[in-house]
């Protein structure tokens, strides 16, 4: 089973993209911005991550320049 994160600092976006994602059986997890996402993926492996770019704290852009791939 592919594991998804979904970073967006909008709780109703993130609930959407989650009940859609479980619907067609991916695990999915969730983090409120760029700071969160690069603690998650640090601590875990994720097939897909689906990050918002404006974010409070760390943007996307901010993210995904200290992602390590």
């Amino acid at each position: 089973m592919s594991k998804v994160l979904i970073v967006d600092d909008d709780k109703s976006i993130r609930r959407t993209l989650r009940d859609i994602l479980e619907f067609e059986e991916y695990k999915v997890d969730e983090a409120v911005d760029g700071l969160e996402a690069l603690t998650k993926l640090r601590k875990g492996k994720y097939d897909v991550v689906v990050m918002d770019i404006k974010m409070p704290k760390m943007n996307g852009m901010e993210a995904l320049e200290r992602i390590n791939i």
